[in-house]
């Protein structure tokens, strides 16, 4: 701006920690500082921009944004705080608009309490901006700390939810007349078994309060921008967030999210384990019973359809395949007077012909004999003996080819290393007796060479020993820990996705193989069927082809 007139734009801001902090830091002390100051040095103050609750941390702070667009316009031609930290507490932020910005866009900036003036050699301005930054870090632990001892104790320190309010002391919940009401009817409609979205719409029809509306109109300070956003229609995903919180069941649960940085604004998930969890900390809205019901039905209305008991959910989703294509397995069948497990099939999800990769062999077995094979298969790992689990394990290493080398690898190790020992003691016998002059030195190294080269063909053979034992030494340890798993259980009596996941990686199947007179199953048609299992660490280790009947319509 081309003018000799000093036109400012003076800026105060006050951060929710500076409240307490008396006259000297307020709104009020700051304007009246500037003021003074203004009208001391012949300054006119154009137009004054207000923080009032923003952090100095960082910049995205809707008076500054303002004053930064007034000056854009060339509306003035200088700046004014009562001191730098005003300004802002972010070293880097705060020395880039004191020192860089208002200087290439020609605004003076001015910090009165700091003597800081962008016109003049400030050289004590890197330590005021630093110790600025300083103090914010400083704030920052200490409010933690504060926070944090409150959480261990249950004192609840966030925004009350929807349903409740502080007590007079600030430290716990307390229903809140006007709005706990309308919490409990969504539960009871819950409960009833309405969906969130028929909640919702029958509380916008009854004209409840909405959550941000009721915080905008009774209980906190909304800008424009904010207060904007409240509406009188209920959300279905409101209600969800309502009917999934725990706080309603009396528990105070905080810390579930975290800021990213001292200076960020994001929000960032804390892991569950890290929640400060308090149970029984103040008057719950809703029954336990009521709670689990809700979140029943809700679960109903759903496409998440676990433990709805009318839809069929395996357990083994995610371990079986088809063996000849290597598709997924999944659920099919049908319900046929009443029956529902008969007709309940895991079918290879390629066997359609609109598939992408149709499988012209697909595997399909009916759930219940699949559930029988895999209970007998584990059943009878169970009831080995110990001697059993011994015999296992040799298969287990005659199949890998080294099982003669294995068994006898101590004594061939003695053997060779013994053998190896020897021809040193030769070779050393050797060079004294050349030393001594009783053989001459063509004798030495002949015999010397033969030596080194058996002494070579001995370690490439102790080595191969070595390589093939840590084989079968591996092989053991991981029939042994599946045999400790196996040991924790007597017998099986109900195959349950736990036991299934804690034994088994994958189930690969195969088509049905009829017999010879038959092109398709149909009732009481006896058939054949390969599957194989891959148990946990030892893979598969039997062939598993058993002899079903079909006996579905």
């Amino acid at each position: 701006m081309k003018t000799n007139l000093k036109l400012a734009d003076a800026y105060y801001r006050l951060s929710v920690e500076e409240t307490n902090g008396g006259e000297s830091s307020s709104i009020i002390n700051q304007r009246s500082i500037v003021r003074q100051y203004c009208e001391d040095n012949g300054i006119t103050i154009v137009k004054e921009f207000v923080d009032d609750g923003f952090s100095g941390s960082n910049f995205d702070r809707p008076g500054f944004s303002q004053m930064i667009a007034h000056l854009k316009n060339e509306l003035a031609n200088m700046v004014i705080t009562k001191d730098l930290s005003r300004l802002g507490r972010d070293m880097t932020e705060s020395s880039y608009y004191a020192e860089t910005y208002f200087p290439e866009n020609q605004i003076h900036y001015i910090a009165i309490s700091d003597n800081f003036d962008s016109n003049e050699v400030n050289i004590m301005a890197p330590f005021q901006f630093a110790m600025n930054d300083v103090y914010l870090r400083d704030t920052s632990r200490k409010i933690k700390q504060v926070i944090n001892q409150k959480r261990t104790k249950g004192e609840y320190c966030a925004c009350p939810p929807f349903g409740y309010m502080k007590n007079k002391d600030g430290t716990a919940l307390e229903p809140d007349p006007k709005t706990a009401p309308i919490v409990q009817k969504i539960f009871a409609m819950a409960h009833d078994g309405k969906s969130a979205r028929a909640i919702a719409t029958a509380l916008t029809e009854n004209g409840d309060i909405t959550p941000l509306k009721y915080r905008v109109m009774y209980r906190d300070n909304f800008g424009e921008r904010g207060a904007a956003r409240a509406v009188d229609e209920w959300n279905y995903t409101t209600v969800k967030r309502i009917l999934k919180n725990p706080v309603y069941l009396g528990h105070t649960i905080l810390g579930k999210t975290k800021k990213a940085s001292l200076k960020s604004k994001k929000k960032i998930v804390v892991p569950e384990e890290k929640w400060f969890i308090t149970e029984n900390t103040h008057t719950p809205l809703v029954t336990k019973e009521q709670f689990d019901q809700a979140a029943y039905f809700m679960g109903m209305n759903t496409k998440n359809w676990q433990g709805y008991e009318k839809c069929r959910s395996s357990i083994f989703n995610g371990l079986t395949f088809c063996a000849h294509c290597g598709g997924a397995m999944c659920s099919s069948g049908t319900v046929y007077k009443g029956e529902r497990m008969k007709y309940w099939y895991l079918s290879c999800n390629n066997i359609p012909k609109r598939s992408k990769n149709h499988c012209e062999h697909g595997a399909i077995i009916k759930y219940t004999d699949l559930l029988e094979i895999i209970k007998a298969d584990l059943n009878q790992l169970i009831s080995l003996s110990d001697k059993d689990k011994k015999e296992i394990i040799k298969q287990a290493i005659q199949r890998s080819g080294q099982v003669n080398i294995y068994e006898n690898s101590e004594d061939n190790k003695s053997a060779i290393e013994g053998r190896i020992e020897t021809i040193d003691r030769i070779i050393m016998k050797l060079y004294n007796d050349y030393a001594a002059g009783t053989i001459s030195e063509d004798v030495l190294n002949a015999t010397a060479s033969k030596m080194s080269d058996e002494v070579a063909k001995l370690k490439k053979q102790l080595s191969e020993i070595e390589r093939k034992q840590s084989n079968g030494n591996e092989i053991t340890n991981n029939y042994e820990k599946f045999f400790a798993l196996v040991k924790q259980y007597e017998h099986i009596d109900e195959l349950t996705e736990e036991i299934v996941r804690t034994f088994i990686e994958r189930i690969e199947i195969e088509e049905k193989v009829l017999p010879e007179n038959k092109k398709i199953a149909g009732k009481n048609v006896p058939y054949k069927q390969k599957i194989t299992i891959y148990y946990r660490f030892i893979g598969n280790f039997q062939e598993n082809i058993v002899n079903i009947q079909d006996i579905a319509s």
